[in-house]
């Protein structure tokens, strides 16, 4: 079985993460999508809101399931015998971070891979700090986000609408 983890903070999750996850299926048997914890970085939902999020929205898949990642990315990788992890990439500045990260995590554990899925055409402008900005200012985030999502955007940022 081919089990790949797909790490992030998920502030909130959009729909173009979920299209990573989607077209992550297609390569492995199972995936987790990683929830990190990252307590050094500001956010608008706490870590629980976050994995409540996440878990709503793939709770049909069956092949996904949702944990924490706290600590290092290539622990939780030997934790759960995960053969790679998923990240993806939506424009060239995406991808000297990723890049990074990747060569720092394998230096690390040098059996780590790191599968890149560039994101579909209709999500390569998307960011989740861009969703909060346009919620935060009344905008329709429908399109962006999956309907528990955008519930969860207006009770955290005051219903503006």
């Amino acid at each position: 079985m081919r089990l790949a983890l797909y790490p992030g903070t998920f502030d909130p999750i959009t729909y173009g993460h979920l299209d990573i996850v989607q077209r992550a299926l297609k390569l492995f048997d199972r995936l987790i999508v990683a929830v990190a914890d990252s307590p050094w970085k500001q956010r608008l939902f706490s870590l629980e809101e976050r994995l409540e999020m996440v878990r709503e929205v793939v709770k049909g898949w069956d092949r996904v399931s949702v944990e924490v990642l706290e600590g290092l990315l290539v622990d939780k990788v030997r934790r759960t015998g995960a053969c790679a992890v998923v990240r993806g990439l939506r424009a060239v500045m995406d991808f000297e971070y990723e890049f990074e990260m990747a060569l720092t995590n394998r230096t690390l554990n040098p059996e780590l891979e790191t599968v890149f899925l560039m994101t579909s055409m209709e999500y390569i402008y998307l960011r989740s700090s861009l969703v909060k900005e346009v919620a935060a200012l009344g905008g329709d985030v429908s399109c962006f986000v999956p309907p528990f999502v955008e519930r969860k955007l207006q009770e955290k940022l005051g219903g503006a609408r």
